[in-house]
């Protein structure tokens, strides 16, 4: 048996794309982001202030996302699902830029270029209060509550 942590550690460290769902005037809407996450879980991303998720999570910050890390047919179903709560962030979080950036495969940039490379975006912080690991593999289909913020 896995241990669940260095489960969703894995899924968190070998994916690069997160479905992010939001809630606004007009309904649900979900929206793929490019993440990155802390040590405690925490997830982070760059988005446009004006798509509609991002204007979403201004009215509403109760957000719920997917990150999978199966993507082949047959495969076994491994991923996480989670809830939590979504915030703007201000400032050019250049730490963050360096660590988005190389998840990109991009070398790091220097900070004369962050303002450039960031063109308009804003980052977003979720702070995820209940995580589900879906690890067919080693626990079938039965969801594994994870402490978030572990």
């Amino acid at each position: 048996m896995k241990d669940i942590k260095s489960r969703v550690q894995k899924i968190l460290e070998e994916t690069h794309l997160m479905s992010l769902a939001t809630v606004d005037d007009a309904g649900v809407w979900v929206a793929d982001v490019i993440f990155i996450f802390d040590e405690n879980w925490n997830i982070y991303w760059l988005s446009a202030p004006d798509t509609r998720h991002s204007q979403a999570i201004l009215k509403n910050n109760k957000v719920a996302g997917t990150i999978t890390l199966s993507t082949k047919k047959n495969e076994p179903n491994f991923g996480i699902q989670f809830e939590g709560k979504a915030e703007r962030l201000e400032g050019i979080q250049f730490s963050l830029l360096v660590k988005h950036w190389a998840k990109r495969g991009h070398p790091a940039p220097e900070m004369s270029q962050a303002l450039k490379l960031l063109d308009g975006d804003c980052w977003y912080k979720l702070l995820p209060t209940n995580i589900g690991l879906i690890d067919e593999e080693n626990f079938g289909f039965d969801r594994q509550v994870v402490e978030a913020n572990k």
